[in-house]
């Protein structure tokens, strides 16, 4: 449960952190601050319930080093924000996806390096698209919320960010699909089923309730939220990113067990 929670934690940190490069300075200080602050609160945990990895190899201690330098910088970031540094404020903010985008590659890399290259490569992708599904449907809600500190804020920046959220569930539905489409012909349980057989027995609910939760239902609910952006209704389009959101969290913590069970980043 630790591993889950790391990479839970780790990918929604750095996915929060990662969209407030795409949100307006319009948004205000406290926007930036606030959200800067829960990323970084995530990290921190995400640190205190990483795992101790069995064997030290080199993987592992440049991917924990550069998601400390990610925690870091966005703590400094956060800290500056409303107290100078303007012109190095974006310099941090840049060194935290950065480093948090090393720190998921080579996550991806070390949790399949031992399923071979089509694996290798689906996982780090997975990685990567889940860090972006999660960090804009949070970034989203709590934009959409905002619009009650800043009811002048124009609707725009929500509108922006809705198209990232469904842009990146668009990605993260590919990905799956590729990675389901490869695991069918290659994957086996130690018992020697395949992956076909595994989807259709008892232990493949978990898949079908990731790909409901975390994939149907965000791709249709953003699609919602779209709509109510576009008529400028942000209280409407807030309340269904709050389920959005929800369904994204659902999907992406099956997403991490599922790993970790079967060795398949769906």
């Amino acid at each position: 449960m630790s591993a889950v929670l790391f990479l839970f934690l780790a990918h929604l940190g750095i996915g929060i952190a990662a969209t407030l490069l795409l949100v307006a300075s319009t948004a205000g200080m406290q926007f930036f601050r606030f959200n800067a602050g829960l990323a970084a609160v995530l990290l921190l945990v995400a640190l205190a319930f990483r795992p101790t990895p069995i064997t030290v190899n080199v993987l592992e201690s440049v991917g924990f080093v550069a998601l400390l330098v990610a925690t870091g910088n966005l703590l400094v970031y956060w800290a500056s924000l409303g107290r100078g540094l303007a012109s190095l404020r974006p310099w941090f903010l840049w060194a935290t996806v950065v480093g948090g985008g090393l720190s998921l590659v080579l996550q991806g890399i070390g949790l399949s390096s031992v399923q071979g290259p089509p694996f290798v490569a689906l996982t780090v992708v997975s990685f990567l698209s889940s860090a972006a599904l999660l960090g804009g449907a949070c970034t989203a809600m709590i934009l959409g919320h905002w619009y009650l500190v800043l009811p002048s804020m124009n609707v725009s920046l929500l509108q922006s960010m809705v198209k990232f959220h469904i842009g990146s569930t668009i990605v993260r539905i590919a990905v799956v699909l590729a990675v389901v489409v490869v695991a069918l012909s290659s994957w086996q349980a130690p018992s020697g089923a395949g992956y076909g057989q595994y989807v259709l027995s008892l232990d493949g609910v978990f898949l079908w309730q990731r790909v409901l939760f975390g994939l149907l239902s965000p791709a249709i609910l953003s699609y919602l939220v779209w709509q109510t952006a576009k008529i400028q209704s942000t209280q409407s389009a807030t309340g269904i990113l709050y389920v959005d959101f929800f369904t994204v969290v659902v999907g992406e913590v099956l997403a991490k067990y599922l790993l970790l069970s079967t060795q398949v980043p769906v």
